[in-house]
């Protein structure tokens, strides 16, 4: 405790005596300044012990004292200690009525005590407090150290709850609550997610102080320009010197755990991209010896592969040839870097999935490969219902920038989730993934299945710039003849291959004599000079008639 004007009554050597103000002795006294001026206002701080002999001061005067006075209170002045003997040989009464009326502590100091000595008193007992709050920091410093090797994070957490006579709460990448201490802030806790939201996109170290039931503070942990964590403290008022230190002992600790997690984040990515890389290459037992538990029954149990682009990525590729990557080659390229999630939506993916998988326990192996992320997950867990709630949740902020401003068509992430698979079909699901990827890419979505895709039609698939360009030029001289009004070629073909050939069935359809139907094939065969009797000609016709059809052509 800082020293008070009551400690300094009670100060033995001093001899102070109370004339004024009693029941204001328990104001902490910042310093002790004596000051003869008329007004040494202009030179306080507030919570001073003014020291004065009144050499300039007309103490008689009842106005004047109570201007005086009335100052004091005013800039936060803790007391007035007058000395006697000096110029007055007692208190004058008008001061004496001035502090008694304003409430202001007014002490008497004898003459045999010198101001230096109360001036002296005052900073002994501030540099006591001071070593006091130090000592009671390092004391936390090592209960908090002790804590977090003995029973990590929250034990941590438990430790400093005490020593600050509130209640921490610790905060993931993402903004989740991941350990409150006490249990029962875990509520008070949850209200600040926003908050903590907030502070997560600002550089760190950030920190901010939130009203409420609590006084709580805030503070992001980690040393990249993006917070790994964040740190809540809630108390009944503010922090006191020696809960200062306990509070930044614990960021200290909690951003050394963050660190040390980052590194082994990275080691435990090259095991990981090993591990994929065996797992695409058909050697499953491989990869289950080199992930030994790290991933716990991961690598046994059904899961999903996820792959993720970013939009740039994506456009690259939609310029380029069109054909998918063959597995072997894609993971050749595993990069086992964490990219830093600042403006990064591979990075936010990240982690998305990776806090979703701690907060359930589950294990989930993630990668990024370059341009791309890949991701194996639980089937049914939580990561993959994450990122599908990602991916909604992105879909939904385009859509409302597109209703209020006429934008929002850009898609800042691609994903393709393949089918739940097992270790020895993972080759399968990458190419299942890549497939989803590439449909989702064409369609500008953020998030395909393969699964919809094979529950699906083949049709929207068509929907491509190649694919429209191949139907227009193998259709065009058909439309072009048709144009002359010589005969319907177009829908006398579609008629036929609708009906699998068969020409009673399509000549009724269209309301002709079959052996016109005949005539009619003939010509198309003529104009396209290719065989109807080519199984593989019309398919490729079929699907032709089918993608105009769908461009409304």
């Amino acid at each position: 405790m800082p020293p008070t004007l009551a400690s300094l009554v009670h100060h033995s050597a001093l001899k102070l005596t109370v004339r004024a103000g009693e029941g204001r002795l328990d104001v902490p006294v910042r310093w002790a300044h004596a000051s003869e001026l008329a007004d040494p206002v202009p030179y306080m701080e507030g919570g001073e012990l003014l020291l004065i002999t009144a050499l300039k001061l007309d103490a008689d005067d009842p106005e004047v004292m109570q201007r005086y006075v009335k100052r004091l209170v005013g800039a936060g002045v803790a007391g007035l200690g007058f000395a006697v003997g000096v110029h007055y040989e007692e208190i004058p009464k008008a001061l004496v009525d001035a502090a008694q009326e304003e409430g202001l502590p007014l002490l008497e100091v004898p003459r045999r005590t010198p101001f230096l000595a109360i001036s002296k008193a005052v900073s002994a007992a501030i540099a006591a407090d001071q070593y006091r709050a130090v000592t009671a920091g390092f004391a936390a410093q090592r209960e908090l150290t002790k804590q977090a090797l003995t029973d990590g994070p929250e034990g941590l957490l438990a430790s400093l709850a005490g020593q600050v006579d509130g209640w921490a709460a610790l905060y993931d990448a993402s903004g989740a609550v991941v350990a409150t201490a006490p249990e029962w802030a875990g509520r008070r806790a949850a209200r600040l997610t926003q908050d903590v939201e907030r502070l997560r996109d600002r550089p760190a170290p950030a920190s901010s102080v939130v009203g409420g039931e609590d006084r709580v503070e805030l503070h992001s942990l980690g040393t990249g320009r993006r917070p790994r964590a964040a740190l809540a403290v809630g108390t009944a008022a503010a922090l006191g010197t020696a809960e200062r230190y306990a509070l930044h002992s614990a960021i200290a600790l909690l951003t050394l755990t963050t660190e040390r997690s980052r590194s082994l984040q990275a080691a435990e990515q090259r095991i990981g991209a090993a591990v994929l890389r065996m797992l695409l290459a058909g050697e499953s037992d491989h990869a289950r010896a080199v992930a030994g538990g790290l991933f716990g029954e991961l690598l046994d149990a059904p899961f999903r592969l996820i792959l993720a682009e970013s939009a740039s990525a994506s456009a690259a590729r939609a310029h380029a040839d069109g054909h998918a990557r063959v597995a072997a080659a894609a993971v050749s390229s595993l990069a086992p870097a964490a990219p830093d999630t600042a403006g990064d939506p591979l990075g936010a993916l990240a982690e998305v999935v990776e806090s979703a998988a701690a907060r359930s326990g589950e294990a989930v192996l993630v990668v990024p490969d370059g341009e791309r992320l890949v991701v194996l997950a639980v089937d049914g867990g939580a990561a993959v219902a994450a990122c599908q709630e990602h991916a909604a949740a992105l879909e939904a902020q385009r859509a409302s920038a597109r209703e209020q401003s006429g934008g929002g068509d850009e898609v800042e992430l691609v994903v393709g989730l393949s089918a739940p698979a097992g270790p020895i079909a993972a080759g399968a699901a990458y190419k299942q993934a890549e497939q989803a990827l590439s449909v989702a890419r064409r369609r500008g979505r953020f998030l395909v299945e393969h699964e919809e895709l094979a529950a699906g039609s083949v049709l929207p698939l068509l929907a491509d710039d190649a694919v429209r360009a191949f139907a227009d030029g193998l259709l065009r001289a058909l439309h072009e003849h048709d144009a002359t009004g010589r005969g319907d070629l177009v829908a006398s073909l579609r008629a036929w291959l609708s009906r699998h050939g068969q020409w009673d069935a399509a000549a009724a359809d269209l309301g002709v004599h079959r052996h016109t139907l005949r005539y009619r094939m003939r010509r198309v065969e003529e104009i396209l000079g290719r065989s109807l009797d080519d199984p593989d000609v019309r398919m490729e016709l079929w699907l032709a008639l089918k993608t105009t059809a769908a461009a409304g052509e």
